[in-house]
């Protein structure tokens, strides 16, 4: 009698095995992070990996190959003390990770990039939100109680989100009519303003700021050129400020640079936009303004909020323009400061927690709002917007609002060009002398070559790591077939939605004095840990920008060529790679050249000045008082644009209007 088959475990009971056993891992990891000590630490991090094991194993694996990596790890960390031993675990841990690889690649694969954002991007900001917990060896809420009762760091805390909403709304008020004109005009040079208009990209705004002090300070170059032509008597009056306290200035330079961020989200989001609705509203007896306020802006939110959400947070982090004005009444400001002496108390820890927690619920305050319901009513568009002929008088108007904002844009570059180049200049609208002496000397001065090339070596490496997880996560996300796309989608974007300051405050947390990692910490040699932060911060241009160009490409011609024969490796390097290389290298230039330029991990984690990026060694110099010095920063800064502006025009000409897609939370 032939006995009947068992009944396949339904799905729902793998599922909730799989969850059991990922929350009893959790669990358990926890207790020997946090709360264990000795042996016992070592029993329940070993027993954590092995249920580890057990959740993320692939479907099609037999249990001892899903089970063997974590097992032969969770050994070697029991016998960490025998290096041999350990050594040689490891070593098989690695070997049955390969066997993985080769009998389910996409699950494997998927694990690992999860695994690396775990441990690179979830870990670090664990670790600084648990150093805020703790007084000594023991928990506490002291520094965090505290630190919410400090009416200074509460005042801080208020600038620092009135700052962040300003630049916002300032740079939406930018953004949005030559965004406007793009989509629904044409007109003779629109392609070449539309590439201009990315121009203020290409220079961080601390290094901008540079220059402003000089151009708007009370007796900068601004107003002796209004006294110059008799708008204003310094005998009877003195001249405005218009930096102020510094607030307007942090402002106005950061929106002034982040601006083409919103500007790429507006136009991707018009272009994605049914250009039926406006015309229904308009046959209904809608004026042109009814129709873009009632049914063109509101289907824009979802474009605009992710790219808003970008510029809100970077606003809200950044420490560089803060410090060249000396706006210092800001968290940002606080923590920088803080994480840059040689012991960081638990006190700048509770303060990323509570920026962390700000952030963090405007976010999601901001996709309740603004995003709910909206992705249904957003589709692509069924018939091609139609774009009106401007006259030559509107083409002359068009002009006029590109190039306001052009001009106004870069203002703070043409004032680092010129301190570059300017031998003297004292109380006069312009130079009155002018050399390229301090151009020259940058490649003259060991510092400043040790700093390029410093930031060449980080920025490639990452570059390369990226290049490596983001094309494989973008392949998985697009192509893949595996359980958790939906989950890796979502953690490769999250570095856009967690300041980086942030994450350069866990990172010195994992990297603090005594612990196993101090030696790549910043007072050391910060290699490794500076191409993991690059690396980390700009993976999602390289997921988006990649995943937008296998978006374009039909799996119908992998399958043909699958089906004529071909192995996935051959179809890969005959077929995709081919169509998607241009994505491949826009998205590679953009990640090395915005990684070149980085500041807040750049002032942060290099504190050895034989380490210092191109941006730590410029504001070393900025702020070292020397002679000669802002003329030093601004001559790096100079080569700075150089270098970011032509490799952004490189970018845009591959992306085109795929570029706005990169800049998305």
């Amino acid at each position: 009698m032939v006995a009947a088959p068992k009944p396949p475990t339904p799905r729902t009971s793998r599922l909730a095995l799989r969850t059991a056993a990922a929350v009893a891992a959790a669990a358990l990891l926890a207790t020997a992070l946090l709360g264990a000590s000795g042996a016992a630490r070592q029993v329940l991090a070993g027993a954590g990996c092995v249920l580890l094991g057990l959740a993320i194993a692939p479907r099609r694996l037999p249990s001892w190959s899903a089970l063997a990596p974590p097992l032969l790890l969770a050994a070697a960390w029991l016998c960490r003390g025998q290096a041999p031993v350990a050594t040689g675990l490891t070593r098989g841990a690695l070997v049955a990770f390969g066997a993985c690889l080769a009998g389910a690649f996409q699950a494997a694969a998927t694990e690992l990039i999860g695994a690396f954002l775990l441990a690179f991007l979830a870990a670090p900001v664990f670790l600084a939100v648990r150093s805020g917990f703790r007084e000594g060896e023991a928990w506490s809420l002291y520094w965090f109680t505290a630190t919410l009762a400090d009416r200074v760091n509460l005042a801080h805390l208020g600038n620092s989100l009135m700052l962040a909403c300003a630049t916002t709304l300032v740079s939406m008020v930018i953004a949005l009519p030559p965004a406007v004109l793009r989509a629904r005009t044409s007109f003779r040079g629109q392609g070449f303003l539309g590439v201009a208009l990315l121009a203020p990209m290409i220079l961080p705004p601390f290094v901008g700021a540079l220059s402003m002090r000089r151009l708007f300070s009370q007796f900068g170059a601004v107003n002796l050129l209004l006294e110059r032509i008799g708008v204003l008597d310094f005998s009877r009056a003195l001249p405005p400020d218009y930096l102020g306290a510094g607030f307007g200035g942090v402002v106005a330079l950061q929106s002034l640079h982040l601006f083409p961020i919103l500007y790429l989200n507006a136009s991707a989001a018009l272009a994605n936009i049914d250009p039926a609705y406006a015309q229904a509203a308009r046959n209904l007896g809608a004026s042109p303004w009814q129709a873009f306020w009632r049914i063109t802006f509101p289907l824009m939110r979802p474009g605009l909020f992710a790219g808003g959400t970008i510029v809100f947070i970077w606003s809200l982090t950044d420490i560089g323009t803060p410090l060249i004005l000396g706006y210092h009444r800001l968290t940002a400001v606080t923590i920088f400061k803080e994480l840059a002496k040689s012991e960081s108390t638990p006190a700048v820890y509770s303060l990323v927690l509570v920026m962390l927690g700000a952030s963090v619920s405007l976010y999601a305050l901001g996709k309740v709002l603004f995003g709910r319901g909206l992705a249904a009513e957003t589709t692509k568009a069924s018939i091609a917007a139609e774009t009106h002929r401007l006259s030559p008088a509107g083409t002359v108007g068009a002009w006029a609002v590109f190039g306001v904002i052009i001009l106004a844009a870069l203002l703070p570059h043409a004032g680092v060009v010129l301190t570059a180049v300017a031998g003297k200049w004292v109380n006069t609208v312009l130079p009155s002398a002018y050399t390229l002496r301090h151009l020259a000397f940058v490649f003259q001065r060991s510092e400043t070559v040790s700093s390029i090339v410093n930031s060449l070596k980080y920025a490639g490496t990452s570059t390369a790591v990226d290049l490596v997880v983001g094309c494989l996560a973008a392949w998985l996300i697009v192509r893949g077939r595996t359980r958790g796309r939906g989950l890796l989608d979502g953690l490769a974007m999250l570095p856009l939605a967690v300041p980086g300051l942030i994450l350069a405050a866990g990172y010195v947390a994992m990297t603090a004095p005594g612990t196993a990692l101090e030696p790549i910490g910043p007072t050391a040699n910060p290699f490794v840990i500076l191409v993991i932060a690059y690396s980390v911060r700009r993976l999602p241009f390289v997921v988006r920008g990649v995943a937008a160009g296998l978006q374009q490409v039909s799996p119908t011609l992998e399958e043909a060529a699958r089906n004529l024969g071909a192995s996935p490796a051959r179809t890969a390097a005959r077929i995709t790679l081919p169509l998607v290389a241009a994505n491949i290298i826009a998205a590679a230039v953009l990640s090395f050249s915005l990684a070149v330029l980085e500041v807040s991990d750049s002032l942060i984690l290099a504190q050895t000045q034989a380490f210092y990026p191109i941006t730590k060694e410029i504001y070393s110099q900025a702020t070292s008082g020397n002679t000669d010095a802002a003329n030093i920063a601004a001559a790096l800064g100079v080569y700075g644009m150089v270098f970011l502006g032509g490799t952004l025009a490189v970018a845009a000409a591959l992306l085109g209007r795929r570029l706005g897609a990169i800049f998305r939370a």
